[in-house]
């Protein structure tokens, strides 16, 4: 049987099934017992979960009460795990603020702290 990873850093899962609600995972401390976890969990369905009987769950990644939670045996897989309520609200505030990108923002602020503790220039005697 392969071994149970956490869905979201790919860390190897200690306990087995039936994985308790307040499980957290060792390496990341996320909740090992939510809907990224389970093996109904799917992005293409209806509330992103094969279980058509379960009560929707707004948030994938967090501990939940659903009887049909069974932990996924399927492998990790780095950066499948987007929220889409995170990838909106982010979207949002850019529109917002008229933002740049990421890689614009850092490079500014290194320049603007690089000034701030830039030597001054030695005066010129003469």
């Amino acid at each position: 049987m392969p071994a149970l990873v956490c869905q979201k850093c790919g860390t190897k899962v200690p306990l087995d099934e039936p994985i308790p609600r307040d499980a957290e995972c060792s390496e990341c401390g996320r909740d090992l017992r939510c809907c990224r976890n389970c093996r109904h969990y799917d992005p293409a369905y209806n509330n992103q979960c094969r279980e058509t009987e379960a009560d929707p769950v707004p948030e994938k990644e967090r501990r939940n009460f659903c009887e049909f939670f069974s932990f996924t045996r399927a492998a990790f897989r780095p950066g499948a795990s987007t929220d889409p309520r995170a990838t909106d609200a982010r979207a949002k505030l850019e529109g917002l603020f008229g933002g740049k990108p990421a890689a614009d923002r850092s490079s500014d602020a290194r320049k603007k702290l690089d000034d701030l503790f830039r030597k001054p220039d030695a005066p010129d005697h003469d």
